[in-house]
Order: structure tokens, then sequence, then C-alpha cells
């Protein structure tokens, strides 16, 4: 049943495209337009049964969140680790300057983005160590050692990369660091991990204090400022593949 009411949906718009193109050559001629020539028709067929547009996931979340607490806090400087160029480093260096590091080269030049790359998971250079106030790193930590961005194997290249934001970061400095979450905790080789939140708490612990806890459930929805209270803690948010956003300050 349900397949046949797709079918008679996409009939019924099949129907609507070419009624409606018929009445565009018909406007086209009694306008006697002579500007635009009628090239290939392209049919999409989706676009007028769909909504405006996916306001959900965990990128979109996550990158928007972070991007709006970074333009409140106003840092000196900000830092990013891996994070997606095309969502949050972009929203980031639409109103300040943002340095990124990653592991893969650039493609270009962008204004407000400056360029490094470097293994997170190798000894980060003397100059570098306390030397921003904001740092990020989102959806990236997960892969570190897992080889699926050319980096090398290492089991543990998450505790190494967690290590190196710590050092990086300035007493006082704030982390906003995001990662999957799920029960059970486990490694999809060469993808990603997902965390459990105690695991991730227990590397928090005694090294930041959270100013500021967020999640997207497995269904691509936002929760902002949820306390990580025991009953939280224990049945995971009810994720299997979340997004935990945490905001973290430097102890």
């Amino acid at each position: 049943m349900k397949a046949f009411k797709k079918w008679e949906i996409y009939l019924r718009t099949y129907y609507g495209l070419f009624t409606d193109y018929t009445i565009f050559k018909r406007q086209k001629k009694e306008v006697k337009d002579s500007d635009f020539l009628l090239g290939h028709l392209h049919l999409y067929f989706k676009d007028k049964l769909a909504s405006s547009g996916t306001a959900k996931g965990a990128y979109f979340h996550q990158d928007l969140l972070v991007a709006q607490r970074i333009f409140q806090n106003k840092p000196q400087l900000h830092i990013d680790i891996g994070s997606r160029i095309d969502g949050f480093v972009a929203h980031v260096a639409s109103f300040r300057e943002i340095k990124v590091f990653d592991i893969r080269p650039p493609e270009n030049t962008v204004r407000n983005i400056t360029f490094f790359q470097l293994d997170f998971m190798t000894e980060i250079p003397e100059e570098m160590v306390e030397s921003c106030d904001s740092l990020s790193c989102l959806h990236a930590i997960e892969h570190f050692g897992l080889g699926r961005y050319g980096d090398t194997i290492n089991f543990n290249g998450h505790l190494l990369g967690m290590e190196n934001l710590y050092k990086l970061l300035k007493k006082g400095g704030t982390l906003y660091f995001s990662a999957p979450i799920g029960e059970p905790q486990q490694v999809k080789f060469n993808a990603k991990r997902i965390f459990s939140l105690r695991y991730l708490l227990k590397q928090f612990n005694a090294r930041y204090n959270i100013k500021y806890f967020s999640f997207v459930d497995d269904a691509g929805y936002l929760f902002e400022n949820v306390n990580l209270v025991e009953e939280n803690i224990n049945t995971g948010l009810n994720c299997k593949s979340g997004c935990g956003i945490f905001e973290l300050e430097k102890i």
C-alpha cells in the first residue's frame, strides 16, 4: 500500500510538471520573449513535496550552536582541530578569524581561515602549548588513529588527540568538543568510535569544568543545556549514535 501511494504521488507530480511546462512555454510566446532559449528539461519530482530545508542532524546543530557560543564569548584566539570546513569553520569565519589544523592539506585559501597541516596524534610544537584561549574539535576525535583520513593506525589515537587538546589550551580557556555518544561504547573500524558518556566524563574529570552540555539524539534533534545527572549518564541519553556537545573550561 505504501509503495502504491508513493508511485501515485510521483505520477501526479510528473503530470503537474508537464502541465507547468506547457503553461510556461505559452507564457514565453505571449510575452514574445527572445532573450532566453529553452534549454534541456530538468525534472525535479521531489522538491514540490519537500519542506524548505533540513534543520536537523548532528553536524547542522553542533556547527551552528558552537559558532553562536564563540560569537557570544568573543575569545582572543580561536583554533580548530579537524572540524568540518564547509559547516562549522565557515560559520565562524563569517564573523572572525580562525586557525584550522588538519592532517589533510587544504585545497585553497579562504579569507579569515588560516590552514595548517598537522598530525594531532604526534607531539605538538612547544610554541603551540597553551597558545589559545578558545579551542574546538567537533566530530573529529572519534576518527583519530583509524586510518580513515590517512592518519597512522593507533588504537589509542583519540587519547593522544585529547591530550594535545589539553596542552594547546590556556588555563581558564574554553574547549568546544563533540563526539558520537551512545551505548554500547564501540569502535567501527575504520569509520569512527562511539563513546559512552561515562567514558568521556572520565577523560574530562580533574581537567575541565563542564560549563554547558547539549546533545543531538539519534533522530537528529537538538537538546540544549542538559543536566548530566546520573540517570542520563547511565542511559546514555537513550542514544545509540547521538552527538554529545561539550563546552569545557580548562582547570
